[in-house]
């Protein structure tokens, strides 16, 4: 078993997209667009077969009003932890939010946590 795909509602679709394939190296879909239900959306693939899908639509643009719990980061591998710690300056240097790290952290893993553009977390990791 794998995960094929992780979705994300987005605002900017355009700029989120742009992030993914930038900085992590991913592949873009042609965008699809259901006009009917004023619906948008890119799949950026990754070596290894997982994707991220995402997503924009007409009226969602607004936090879960129902105080759901939900993702809490995606985690991506980069392979060791020279790359962590380029990445990390990389992103930084070009304005994104380092939230912690890099870091050795209780169990053992080397990270850093940084926000993508709509706020969402990333950890990269060895």
């Amino acid at each position: 078993m794998k995960i094929e795909h992780i979705a994300i509602w987005v605002h900017d679709l355009e700029e989120m997209k742009e992030f993914y394939t930038t900085y992590f190296d991913g592949i873009a879909n042609a965008k699809y667009h259901n006009t009917e239900k004023k619906f948008e959306s890119y799949f950026i693939s990754y070596i290894g077969g997982a994707r991220i899908e995402l997503m924009r639509k007409s009226g969602i643009d607004k936090p879960d009003v129902n105080g759901r719990v939900g993702l809490a980061h995606i985690a991506f591998s980069v392979g060791s932890k020279e790359a962590v710690n380029q990445l990390t300056e990389r992103l930084q240097k070009d304005g994104y939010l380092l939230v912690n790290g890099p870091r050795i952290t209780g169990d053992g893993y080397y990270e850093s946590v940084i926000e993508d553009p709509e706020g969402n977390l990333l950890e990269l990791t060895v």
